[in-house]
């Protein structure tokens, strides 16, 4: 069983067992592991593919929190030709790394 479920303006198909990392969520803390996705795009397995419009009534996907992690870093670079201009910063984003475990749907 598989599901598509859409966090942090992202997309990302997961299944039991798989690892992803996730934009930080406001709401998960260390002293609750646990993690609920509700915004399920669709749901596939056996019995065939459901398709939300634009989500799965019902569907939700459990997740487990296991670190807090950072994303590799981003330089951005601006510069204007000919005026002396130039600006280097770097950017991580912070992220939530989660173990899926369970689809319901």
């Amino acid at each position: 069983m598989y599901a598509v479920i859409e966090t942090g303006g992202k997309q990302y198909r997961v299944q039991p067992g798989d690892v992803i990392d996730v934009e930080r969520l406001p709401n998960v803390s260390e002293d609750d592991p646990e993690v609920s996705f509700d915004r399920v795009l669709m749901v596939g397995g056996d019995s065939g593919v459901q398709v939300g419009r634009p989500t799965v009534d019902g569907a939700t996907v459990k997740a487990r929190r296991m670190a807090d992690v950072r994303a590799p870093k981003v330089i951005v670079f601006k510069m204007k030709r000919r005026k002396g201009y130039r600006r280097k910063n770097g950017h991580r984003q912070n992220l939530l790394r989660v173990r899926i475990q369970d689809i319901q749907a």
